[in-house]
């Protein structure tokens, strides 16, 4: 049960990088392949629990070299109960990667400055 909650709370740690999407099973594969260094790096920093803490430098290296839009295909509901997606957005603008108000990933958008969905 653990891994089965580590493994979707990768997925939505993916969400802080990357801009371009690339929709073939190469991609698929390349985002996948990227989860076991997210675990590692950065699942203490998105967990429903427990204040906003600045990522660290291993975290913002790994959360740089992920594709957002490849990863946020496979983000689920299931993951989101697991995952505090604000502080994902947190950990990726802390990171100095630009999430847009209105970017979605599973079924959450990003809302603008004073919390209102686009």
């Amino acid at each position: 049960m653990v891994v089965v909650g580590v493994r979707c709370l990768s997925f939505a740690v993916l969400l802080m990088a990357g801009i371009l999407a690339l929709g073939n099973s190469g991609v698929r594969a390349q985002c996948e392949a990227s989860i076991p260094s997210l675990i590692a790096e950065c699942q203490q920093y998105v967990s429903k629990t427990g204040p906003n803490i600045p990522p660290s430098a291993g975290c913002c290296s790994v959360v740089k070299d992920v594709d957002i839009p490849c990863v946020c295909k496979m983000v689920t509901k299931e993951v989101e109960q697991l995952v505090s997606m604000e502080k994902v957005v947190f950990v990726a603008r802390s990171c100095g990667l630009k999430i847009d108000k209105g970017f979605k990933c599973g079924s959450y958008t990003v809302p603008d400055a004073h919390g209102r969905n686009a």
